[in-house]
């Protein structure tokens, strides 16, 4: 099922320009480059993602017993790329982004959505007239020492 749920959500990626990361057991951890994210193509692929699995809910139903559905996370900033390992290597990516988003995409359910996000990325994407932000409110992520204010999006 996961190759299935892979391969279905994978155009939509590739369409908005994210690159695949890793995947981490059932989560794939997607990335932008701070000047594409300017034009809301974190937003559009999420949304992009979730049709694609909806338009393909009966085949998942009939060959798995199951439709696949997923949350998301979304967070700005600096991560440092490395090459890390002897004898296997591998390139990561490494800074507080990544925990921030993960620790947001953790929240979902508390917030009863399918996609959360933080305030540094409301404020790239707040100039869409098209576009209606709501605020959340403030937590503290599990791990973290201040408060973050987290915001979500209706399609």
């Amino acid at each position: 099922m996961l190759l299935s749920y892979y391969a279905d959500i994978s155009d939509a990626i590739i369409d908005h320009g994210g690159s695949i990361y890793q995947y981490v057991g059932d989560e794939v951890v997607v990335m932008w480059k701070l000047k594409t994210i300017r034009d809301t193509r974190p937003l559009s692929c999420f949304w992009a993602m979730e049709k694609s699995l909806a338009d393909k809910k009966e085949k998942y139903i009939k060959r798995y017993g199951v439709a696949p559905t997923f949350k998301a996370g979304i967070h700005v900033g600096v991560v440092t790329t490395g090459e890390i390992g002897k004898i296997k290597r591998e390139i990561v990516f490494t800074g507080d982004v990544l925990n921030t988003a993960a620790r947001i995409q953790g929240l979902c359910n508390t917030y009863k959505v399918n996609l959360l996000f933080s305030e540094q990325f409301a404020q790239i994407i707040e100039t869409y007239e098209d576009l209606t932000i709501n605020a959340l409110g403030e937590t503290e992520l599990r791990g973290k020492g201040e408060k973050v204010r987290l915001f979500t999006i209706n399609n």
